[in-house]
């Protein structure tokens, strides 16, 4: 049998980002949070976390984490319907919070409305992990996350994984950026040259949008480092530099003359997917419904058709394996 005060000081440690923060949580001493997981470490002969700023779970250590989250969701849920919780005049399910990894994208445009829903109609917490999308199902697979916002579509073991639409993206500047840079109109010479925004190392959503729309290879343009999705929106108004965005952020913008497609109707789709734990957790289900709910009223469904073939993209912001 696992020692579980010990399992929730380490999955505390993991997720808190620290032995004092998870102290804190558990309300008991740095010292003594050290001393519960050290003791699992033993007990189980093997080493469950590296010790540094922040810990870093070993791929044992996170699988107990994964068990630890899911086991702390569940007894949440069975100590909110039990007598003695009643009787103590508390709601147990305000404590129990979920951890669901998202892309800035989502998280900017449709996300959190329907995490307000949610929580507003079960009380619950959540605690909203950023990642890129291409990258989110790692934090599910990894047992950090119990669902997530992916551009994954294969399963992970022992979670479900339904289409929640399409984002589509606009590749956008200002006007006074395209006379600059494309006074002739933009082409794949000219693109090369042009500044563009990049949200991070992996985001490679403006290459693979150059490729299809220009056949314009950008390994040598010069690139501005925003990582904001709103940054984005914000450095292509002031003529910083040109950059996918989401067109739902910049679709007033367009119409108002401020913001300025690169190739008119040149768009990209990026098909997001939700993952989530096979837990048969209520609240979990409930997260679900209503996140699918938010992105079938917000992101493209059904077969989508661009000029730019929709296909997943190591992007940003992001959500979304």
């Amino acid at each position: 049998m696992l020692d579980y005060p010990s399992l929730a000081a380490l999955a505390a440690v993991v997720r808190e980002g620290g032995f004092e923060r998870a102290a804190a949580v558990l309300g008991i001493t740095p010292s003594a949070v050290s001393q519960r997981v050290r003791a699992l470490e033993e007990r189980l002969g093997a080493v469950l976390v590296v010790r540094g700023q922040p810990p870093v779970p070993t791929e044992a250590g996170a699988k107990l984490c994964a068990h630890a989250e899911r086991v702390r969701l569940l007894e949440g849920e069975l100590t909110a319907v039990l007598p003695v919780a009643a009787a103590g005049g508390a709601r147990a399910l305000d404590r129990v919070t979920l951890r669901v990894a998202v892309n800035a994208d989502s998280l900017r445009t449709w996300f959190l409305a329907a995490a307000a829903q949610f929580t507003e109609r079960t009380g619950a917490l959540l605690d909203l992990v950023l990642e890129d999308e291409g990258h989110t199902a790692d934090r599910l697979r990894s047992g950090e996350v119990l669902a997530a916002v992916t551009t994954d579509s294969m399963p992970i073991q022992g979670c479900r994984t339904v289409p929640l639409g399409a984002m589509r993206y606009a590749a956008v500047a200002s006007p006074d950026y395209l006379r600059r840079h494309a006074p002739t109109g933009m082409d794949a010479v000219a693109l090369a040259r042009a500044p563009m925004l990049r949200f991070d190392r992996r985001d490679g959503l403006q290459a693979r949008w150059a490729r299809d729309a220009l056949g314009a290879s950008l390994l040598d343009a010069p690139v501005h480092w925003v990582p904001s999705t709103q940054g984005f929106v914000d450095g292509a108004l002031a003529g910083l530099g040109w950059g996918l965005n989401p067109l739902m952020l910049v679709q007033a913008y367009l119409a108002a003359g401020r913001l300025v497609e690169l190739v008119p109707g040149q768009r990209l789709d990026v098909p997001l997917h939700w993952q989530h734990a096979r837990l048969g957790a209520r609240l979990l289900d409930g997260l679900t419904a209503t996140v699918l709910e938010a992105a079938h009223a917000s992101l493209l469904s059904g077969a989508v058709h661009t000029k730019c073939a929709p296909s997943p993209t190591n992007r940003r912001r992001p959500v979304p394996s």
